[in-house]
């Protein structure tokens, strides 16, 4: 991994009082995101307002937009993918109990409509050992496949302009991309950008102190950069394909998500908390929603 620039940039508080803030994605002049203990999707004009979406009681992640502006949201711990109409009513749109081991993760929804969403693979917060699981498609229709498989905890996912998914391998310290097929299908899996080594063990405590970097949620710009939350570090990092880091901006606390947004596209959100797990989070209020100004807009998808 290289380092040409580091530096940092001023951060202001959006929002706060929540629990853990994860996947945010700007649409429609509003940044939504998932808070997963509050069990809520919110949506916020980024200047201190916001709005509950959607109440999700088996725990809100991944979240996305159809072609027709209703969005997806994943049910983590059912396994569902959720359709809001325009009403604001949630009503199935995928079960994928039969196709992943583990509560779902994160999601990226293309032009089609078709998502692309990860699993945990074995039960982080349970300590249990890791082990490597698969990406899943949901076509438009609905339709589950696999998509991919042996990733390292998939995580943060962009569809890059050109038709190219990166996938966040958080536990693998790397960014792994793949060709979109017109079907949907993916092809040419290659080494994106890498971090450092993979950790040498199965056990998640050992692998924490070996990761460089953990990637969770990633967003691209319009450079062909993408900006990396390092959810062990406290830090978002700027990556260019091959892994050259160009510039870090550090936070102060852990930050697990990131988004480009803003009516410029020049605004980075960031999901930030003291930490990640689950028995620290659920009781107190502590996560908040960051937001900096950078110098390249956003682009791809989400």
């Amino acid at each position: 991994m290289g380092r040409s620039g580091t530096g940092s940039r001023e951060l202001t508080v959006v929002l706060e009082g929540y629990s853990y803030l994860e996947c945010p994605r700007w649409h429609d002049g509003r940044l939504w995101v998932s808070d997963f203990y509050t069990e809520r999707v919110v949506a916020t004009d980024g200047r201190g307002r916001a709005e509950v979406m959607a109440e999700v009681p088996a725990q809100p992640s991944g979240l996305g937009f159809l072609p027709d502006g209703r969005a997806l949201i994943v049910s983590m711990r059912d396994h569902r993918i959720l359709v809001r109409d325009a009403d604001g009513g949630l009503t199935d749109h995928a079960d994928l109990s039969a196709a992943v081991p583990a509560v779902l993760n994160d999601m990226v929804v293309d032009e089609h409509g078709g998502a692309y969403v990860g699993n945990f693979g074995f039960d982080l917060m349970g300590g249990a050992p890791m082990r490597t699981t698969t990406l899943t498609r949901v076509a438009p229709d609905g339709t589950v496949t696999e998509a991919a498989g042996g990733l390292a905890f998939p995580n943060g996912m962009v569809i890059l302009p050109g038709g190219v998914l990166v996938v966040a391998e958080t536990f693998a310290a790397r960014l792994t991309a793949f060709d979109i097929a017109p079907d949907g299908g993916l092809s040419g899996r290659r080494e994106w950008a890498r971090f450092g080594d993979a950790p040498a063990t199965t056990d998640v405590g050992e692998a924490v102190g070996q990761l460089a970097v953990a990637p969770d949620g990633i967003c691209a710009d319009a450079e062909g950069a993408i900006w990396v939350a390092d959810a062990l570090h406290g830090r978002v990092l700027r990556v260019r394909e091959g892994g050259e880091v160009v510039e870090e901006i550090p936070t102060g606390t852990g930050v697990y998500a990131c988004m480009l947004g803003g009516d410029d596209g020049r605004t980075l959100f960031l999901c930030t908390a003291p930490s990640f797990a689950e028995h620290e989070r659920r009781p107190v209020r502590e996560a908040r929603l960051l937001a900096t100004r950078v110098d390249v807009p956003h682009a791809g998808r989400p």
